[in-house]
């Protein structure tokens, strides 16, 4: 009997439309900071360990400002959570996954009231193995922590899994941890930078990687690339 397969999945940016929110929030964070930050530049670090992430984007600003900026980012974000919206596809492919027998796990670094209307846009809590979070640890991508956590609830090592994101951010991550990742247009970050981070294939969305799967089982498809 095969050992385990897990699918290790970020929620942001690739079975959730919410990248763009984000981008939005920090923003008017930051604006409500008194800092001028252009929105490309923001949506090129999403994805990132806030700290990460601030570091960035206002390198020269005291940890002060910064803490203002995330505590201001996470208070707009709260009122944007309404027009998070599931991309097309996504819960047909976690679906399938877990019909197949592949254990599904949600590598996700986001806060747990985030996380709790993450899962509610997802509506998928039956076929899922495991879900991280925030809490599991200090720091998020793209260090491997995450990918570390996921593949112990997954219960599988790294050659027995593979990690769909939508960032160099979940790519990045994902090598560090050995474990290689499959990229989605849909965040937001060209298909150049994601090939060029590590990505071992890239697709639009969610819905245009698993029409490749074609008639094979979608687990097998996943782990041949």
């Amino acid at each position: 009997m095969a050992s385990p397969f897990a699918v290790l999945l970020d929620i942001d940016g690739t079975l959730v439309d919410s990248n763009f929110l984000h981008v939005d929030a920090w923003q008017q964070g930051f604006q409500q900071t008194g800092l001028t930050v252009p929105a490309w530049r923001i949506q090129r670090a999403i994805g990132a360990d806030s700290s990460k992430l601030l570091d960035l984007l206002i390198t020269s600003e005291s940890d002060a400002v910064k803490n203002e900026a995330k505590a201001r980012n996470s208070a707009v974000f709260e009122t944007l959570i309404p027009r998070l919206e599931l991309f097309a596809g996504a819960r047909e492919f976690i679906e399938a996954l877990a019909s197949e027998g592949a254990r599904v796990v949600l590598a996700t670094s986001a806060p747990p009231e985030e996380l709790k209307a993450l899962l509610k846009v997802l509506d998928v809590d039956e076929h899922l193995h495991a879900v991280t979070s925030a809490d599991d640890v200090e720091t998020a991508k793209p260090e491997p922590d995450i990918i570390h956590v996921a593949l112990e609830k997954g219960e599988v090592a790294g050659d027995r899994a593979v990690m769909i994101g939508d960032s160099v951010w979940d790519v990045i991550a994902a090598g560090k941890a050995g474990v290689p990742c499959i990229a989605l247009l849909s965040g937001g970050t060209g298909r150049a930078e994601l090939l060029e981070a590590g990505a071992v294939a890239v697709f639009d969305d969610i819905a245009d990687l698993h029409e490749h799967a074609g008639d094979q089982p979608l687990h097998e498809f996943l782990s041949a690339l």
